[in-house]
């Protein structure tokens, strides 16, 4: 009787090891094929503004300030070499009725990176020279009233490349392969860049050949003014919380830019104030952008700010100021 109790004990002991094993293994199994998912992110931007314009009234809307859902992923296709991916759609968060849902795209595009060799990727995405010299027009959530720079290539069908870093220096360089079948005309554009960081101190200088037409992949109808190069440098500290940013950035028959940039966070509160300054050659025209945004982190995932605008525009002929008053939130995961 207890041999038989004994035996039937070891047998059960057995059965319910082998089962645990078993679903030990679809974990492991689960588990692995969670991470070979891709990672979703995404992020909902409202805001409300207000636009006054001197000498011809002012307005208020509501709007959806650039929301998106992502997907990204990555893999290892050799020791020391990743393959990933990356495509972000917009949405209207703001409006109800005619609302197509997702209707446009920031960013896609796939590629390969390693230590030995940098990075390359081909799609959509920032370009070079924006990445490299455009940060303070980048920087702010409404920005419709910065300055910007004067370089035409845009951000689709782009052939990009990074070296890895030699000391803090790094190369870049974008082709943009524009076909006979697409919108504007046949071309092949490109953009250099170079940035150098040490200890808190960022350089970067960039062209842009401006060789496509500024109807294709860019939210700027029409041809390019001209074919001559945009250069533009960059130069950035970061001490703690403190950043300053000053950049340059001039077309010849176009026009020059400038501006100046300083951020400072305290806790979960982030105060930016700026300074932008556009000159156009041939003509009497100035273009000048005053900017302050305070920033408060709700929560890891939520945040609020406030921005201010002050736009002059000088024609030459008439002088007029447009202020716009900016209050928006943003929840992202």
């Amino acid at each position: 009787m207890k041999k038989t109790l004994i035996a039937s004990a070891i047998a059960a002991a057995t059965f319910s090891g082998s089962a645990l094993a078993q679903m030990e293994m679809s974990a492991s199994e689960l588990a692995a094929k969670m991470d070979s998912m891709p990672t979703v992110y995404g992020n909902i931007q409202l805001a409300v503004a207000h636009r006054d314009v001197e000498d011809a009234g002012s307005e208020i809307g509501h709007y959806d300030n650039g929301s998106t859902i992502g997907f990204k992923h990555d893999h290892e296709i050799a020791p020391g070499i990743t393959g990933f991916f990356k495509a972000e759609l917009e949405f209207d968060a703001d409006d109800k009725a005619g609302n197509g849902g997702l209707n446009a795209f920031d960013e896609a595009y796939i590629g390969v990176k390693g230590d030995s060799f940098g990075q390359v990727w081909v799609g959509s995405d920032d370009s070079t020279y924006e990445s490299a010299v455009d940060e303070i027009a980048n920087y702010y959530e409404y920005a419709a009233l910065s300055v910007g720079g004067s370089y035409d290539t845009g951000e689709g069908d782009l052939i990009q490349y990074s070296t890895p870093s030699f000391g803090g220096l790094a190369l870049h360089g974008a082709v943009q392969f524009n076909g006979d079948g697409d919108k504007g005309e046949k071309s092949y554009p490109y953009q250099l860049a170079a940035t150098y960081s040490v200890d808190a101190f960022e350089l970067a200088v960039a062209m842009d050949s401006n060789d496509g037409d500024r109807a294709y992949s860019s939210n700027v109808d029409g041809s390019s003014v001209n074919n001559e190069n945009t250069y533009g440098v960059r130069g950035s500290y970061t001490a703690g919380d403190l950043r300053v940013t000053a950049q340059y950035q001039t077309r010849k028959d176009v026009g020059d830019s400038w501006g100046l940039f300083g951020g400072y966070s305290i806790g979960a509160n982030t105060f930016a104030l700026s300074y932008e300054f556009a000159d156009a050659d041939n003509t009497d025209e100035e273009t000048s952008t005053i900017t302050a945004q305070a920033l408060h982190n709700l929560s890891d995932n939520m945040y609020v700010y406030v921005e201010g605008y002050l736009n002059n525009a000088d024609s030459g002929v008439a002088d007029v100021d447009t202020t716009d008053l900016v209050v928006g939130a943003v929840y992202y995961f």
